[in-house]
């Protein structure tokens, strides 16, 4: 059995699904509305919540991080502005850290660069979150290892290549990774969704657990995936999807995240194989399956003719299958046409 653990939580391939609610940026920086979005996330039975951590001057060149950023879902004059406001200081970080467990939900976040996981480090989070543009940063990959801690790994626009080499890696200092299917596009359209993938991943990484981190604008793509073999289900979580930033309109607001949570759990509850009836059948099919029974009173020492049976319900006594076997026998004593058919009212060959 592949087992995969997260914070004290045991994931198998045989387990329910295992639902981080994605918060990223949608806490717009402020630290009691990120704790709602905990809170609400919990509420609607994710297992955990994960964040964002970036040093955005070492993450970005001095370019890209001077450039003027000038649209409805900026926090500041240039993107560098906007990005150090989406960032919580590590005081904000320790309150929020009490909060999950106060709440008991399990809290980490992903490390987009060297500083900001040592940073994550120090706060001995549990589990770390390695971004899919990232999958080809060894460096930061092996240095996250290091710290050996669980991985969870997304592959939006890997190949087979580039995962092989970021688990090897891994490999190399630890087995604690799980390997994440992911479209890299806000929000991923049906067509791009590519969901066999996951049973590709199960194939070629056996030794790991697989999940889905889901950027389609809706549930049914992360149920789907956990259908296919996904035991790890991330998912984007915003209270409002009207609120200022570009998470929020591929996000699930609590309502939906509910549902996502339901549904999960009815799935793991459904995805089993029966090869015998099941009790709860047994009413039903009793009702309205059908038997052979008497179509009219059979005298003692007669002989079964098609004339003297007939196939109604309900399902009580000798079953259809057997129609041919009964024809020939001989009544053993009078059988009413209230009486149930049964092989121990008939005697003769062909018998049971």
């Amino acid at each position: 059995m592949v087992e995969f653990e997260i914070d004290g939580k045991r994931i198998t391939d045989d387990s329910k699904a295992y639902v981080i609610a994605e918060i990223g940026n949608n806490h717009m920086g402020d630290i009691e509305v990120c704790k709602q979005l905990f809170l609400e996330a919990k509420h609607c039975g994710a297992d955990a919540v994960k964040l964002q951590k970036r040093n955005n001057k070492e993450l970005f060149t001095k370019e890209v991080y001077d450039r003027p950023y000038d649209n409805p879902n900026s926090y500041g004059k240039t993107y560098g502005e906007h990005r150090e406001y989406l960032e919580f200081d590590y005081d904000q970080y320790r309150e929020l850290q009490k909060y999950c467990k106060k709440i008991n939900i399990t809290f980490f976040a992903t490390a987009f660069d060297i500083d900001s996981a040592d940073f994550l480090e120090s706060l001995d989070i549990p589990a770390y979150k390695i971004a899919s543009w990232d999958i080809v940063n060894i460096p930061l990959i092996k240095h996250i290892a290091c710290f050996d801690k669980p991985i969870i790994l997304s592959t939006g626009g890997a190949n087979l290549k580039d995962i092989f080499r970021a688990v090897t890696e891994i490999e190399e200092i630890h087995q604690k990774v799980a390997i994440l299917h992911c479209i890299a596009d806000y929000p991923a359209k049906s067509k791009d969704i590519k969901i066999e993938t996951i049973e590709l991943l199960m194939r070629e990484f056996s030794d790991y657990i697989v999940g889905y981190s889901c950027h389609y604008n809706g549930i049914l793509m992360a149920e789907a995936a956990y259908i296919h073999g996904a035991r790890i289900i991330e998912k984007h979580f915003t209270l409002d999807h009207t609120w200022r930033g570009t998470d929020h309109a591929l996000s699930l607001e609590p309502a939906g995240f509910a549902k996502l949570c339901r549904d999960l759990k009815r799935l793991y509850l459904a995805l089993d194989s029966r090869t015998e009836r099941l009790p709860c059948e047994d009413p039903v099919i009793k009702k309205m399956g059908n038997a052979i029974h008497p179509a009219r009173t059979i005298k003692k020492g007669s002989v079964i003719t098609e004339n003297d049976i007939a196939i109604k319900a309900p399902q009580e006594g000798i079953l259809p299958y057997d129609y041919d076997k009964v024809l020939g026998k001989i009544a053993v004593s009078e059988i009413s046409t209230a009486d149930t058919l049964e092989w121990n009212k008939l005697e003769g060959k062909g018998g049971e």
